[in-house]
């Protein structure tokens, strides 16, 4: 099965032509931002499995024989960001949207008007065309997601209330990867600010 993700996946991005090139900019913003890389890794990880490292701001799919692709993505701000062990509980295509309790409390200003019924999946909702909802054991649901952003100018920065966010075309290729039980690894951030 692992396998035909691996293979599948890589067609899709040859169709797409992520594959090769410096960068490709996004239909709606114009902003450059450079497509998914094979790359081999400095030591072998467990294949299938999620790495975030927020420092660098990529995220990478592993595989085996230490290879992974490797996608640009914005990550968590400051105290916001949360490091450690997760799988994908679940996933949505264009999912709904509902700031949290904290985010409300936050800035009310940006996100009181949506308490109350959230905003539907949709090209300007927040967690753009696909999620990969992080879970831990014992807690269940963490409110992180590994999702798609409607905002391309930040990847590679440390913006979000949280969460890892990779342009649309993006994870939608990651999505369709990346099976339920996953498990997904932040890593710590190493940089003050970033």
């Amino acid at each position: 099965m692992h396998r035909r993700h691996l293979l599948a996946g890589g067609a899709a991005l040859a169709a797409t032509g992520f594959l090769g090139g410096a960068g490709r900019a996004t239909a709606a913003t114009g902003v450059m931002i450079p497509p998914p890389q094979l790359v081999t890794l400095p030591y072998a990880m467990t294949p299938y499995e999620v790495h975030v490292f927020p420092d660098q701001f990529r995220l990478y799919w592993t595989l085996p024989d230490a290879q992974a692709w490797e996608y640009p993505i914005r990550v968590g701000r400051d105290y916001l960001y949360e490091d450690g062990e997760f799988y994908v509980g679940a996933k949505k295509e264009w999912p709904s949207w509902t700031p949290t309790p904290d985010m409300i409390e936050r800035e009310p200003e940006k996100y009181g008007k949506y308490a109350d019924g959230g905003m539907p999946g949709g090209p300007n909702n927040p967690l753009g065309a696909r999620a990969l909802y992080l879970f831990q054991e014992g807690r269940g649901d963490t409110f992180l997601r590994i999702h798609g952003t409607n905002e391309p100018e930040t990847i590679g920065r440390a913006v979000s209330n949280g969460c890892a966010g990779l342009i649309n075309e993006q994870i939608t290729l990651l999505y369709d990867q990346v099976p339920i039980d996953t498990r997904v690894k932040l890593y710590p951030k190493l940089q003050p600010g970033g």
